[in-house]
Order: structure tokens, then C-alpha cells, then sequence
């Protein structure tokens, strides 16, 4: 399968390689600049150790919670649980060419809607929630969309792109706009793995499962336009997601 990126995704991926290894040189170089009054370059390392190693184990923790949740709690979709859905998960991880399937649950949010892709000691993950997966009876082309974008993040590496760059989170919003640009990736890719080619998908998250099919697309996209001031274009700037009228007007400009 051919993947259609967004047209930023790998420009802004350079910039934050090259970004990381600004920040990491400028970090040597001031503590070669203290080399010679040993107290302060010392006590400025230990500075930087200690908060690294507190937004490690931070990040870390976030990672073993999760997966401790979906293990404890989610129902895993395998060969005997929902076999339909994991056969087209499986059948969609070919078409990307991945070679480790990542193990897919339903976690049930209290109503929430989303689903997300995550990394931890070497191993894939994909988690959707109950009520978004609920729509396998009704619509599982909307269900392929958003197991195709999740899917997406994990043929693109994108969890392991960030990780190594996070260095460049210190340069004002290239990382949201990394993203956002992942996030456009992804929705192209769910879009062709999902047989009807809709936008449905990406409705669910606005409206509803019980309302998205009432929704005018056309109309919805027009009325963000008309809502588009400089406060909410500089808060987008700040989101690591789209907003989800753009994610839509990407999708139909195919």
C-alpha cells in the first residue's frame, strides 16, 4: 500500500532531528563552558540528570499505567474474541506491511470516543474505546477508519520518531506541529484502508455516535471557517491534534 503523507510530516521530522542535536550540543557546551569552576558544572549537571530522569520515569509511568490498564481491564480482540474485527485488523496490518501485528483492546471510557497507539519495551499497542467500537454493528467502515489511522502510527514509527527527538520539545511549537502532520498521515492512511472511503469516521469524534450521521459535512467545515479568529488559530497552533473540520477538508480534497 502506498501511504500519502502529509506534506510537512518529513520536513518537520528533519527539523526536530536537527533541532535535538542543537539542544544536546548547547547542553555540552555549557558544561564545557563551566569546565573550569567544577562546582557549578556539577551542580548543573545534576541539575539536568535529575530532571531527565524525572521526565523519564514520568513518561514511563504514563506508558506502564496504560498498558496495565488495557491488560487489567480491556477485553483483548484476538482469533476468539470478535474474530471478524481482528481478521480485518490483521488484514489491514498486512496491506502496511507491518511485520508484528500490535495487540488491539476495547477499553470501555464512560461514554468517551477516541482510540490511540502507543510503544512501550519494544512492543505495539492499539486501544479503542467501547463506545466507538460499539459501531462494528452499524458501521464498520467508521471503525476501519480509526483502526487504519491508529494502525498508521505504527507503520510510520511515529511513537519511536518522538521519543528519540524529544529534545526538540524545547522549540516553541515544532513538536504540535509534527503532530498535527502525523495525524494527517494517519487519517490518509485509514481513509484508503477503509472500503467506502468516508469521512465518517472523523464525524463520530465530532458528533457522536448516535448523531454523526445527521451532520452536514459541507456545512460544518463552513461554519469552522467562519470561526476561525486569531484566538482559535493560535490555540491550534498549541494542539497536537487538527482541528477536526480541517481533518475532514484533507481527507475530501482527494
Amino acid at each position: 500500500m502506498t501511504v500519502k503523507l502529509a506534506k510537512r510530516e518529513n520536513l518537520y521530522f528533519v527539523l526536530k532531528i536537527v533541532f535535538t542535536v542543537v539542544v544536546l550540543a548547547a547542553a555540552v557546551a555549557c558544561f564545557d563552558y563551566f569546565r573550569d569552576s567544577p562546582l557549578t558544572m556539577y551542580t548543573s549537571l545534576s541539575v539536568f540528570i535529575i530532571y531527565a530522569v524525572m521526565i523519564w520515569l514520568f513518561i514511563m509511568f504514563q506508558k506502564i499505567y496504560l498498558v496495565a490498564y488495557m491488560k487489567g481491564n480491556g477485553i483483548a480482540v484476538t482469533e476468539r474474541q470478535f474474530p471478524e474485527v481482528y481478521e480485518t485488523f490483521r488484514k489491514m496490518g498486512e496491506e502496511l506491511g507491518l511485520k508484528k501485528l500490535p495487540r488491539l483492546f476495547v477499553i470501555q471510557q464512560g461514554g468517551a470516543l477516541n482510540a490511540f497507539a502507543m510503544r512501550f519495551s519494544g512492543n505495539n499497542y492499539v486501544a479503542i474505546y467501547s463506545d466507538v467500537f460499539e459501531l462494528m454493528n452499524s458501521d464498520i467502515d467508521s471503525v476501519k477508519f480509526i483502526l487504519g489511522h491508529e494502525l498508521g502510527h505504527v507503520a510510520r514509527h511515529h511513537m519511536s520518531k518522538r521519543f528519540w527527538t524529544f529534545p526538540s520539545s524545547l522549540i516553541p511549537f515544532l513538536t504540535p506541529a509534527y503532530s498535527r502532520a502525523c495525524e494527517y498521515t494517519c487519517d490518509n492512511i485509514g481513509y484508503e484502508l477503509a472500503e467506502r472511503k468516508s469521512t465518517n469516521g472523523l464525524l463520530v469524534l465530532a458528533a457522536g455516535k448516535g448523531l454523526y450521521r445527521q451532520v452536514n459535512s459541507a456545512s460544518f467545515m463552513e461554519d469552522a471557517r467562519e470561526n476561525r479568529t486569531m484566538a482559535v488559530k493560535f490555540a491550534g497552533l498549541l494542539m497536537s491534534h487538527p482541528y477536526l473540520p480541517r481533518r475532514i477538508a484533507n481527507l475530501m480534497r482527494d
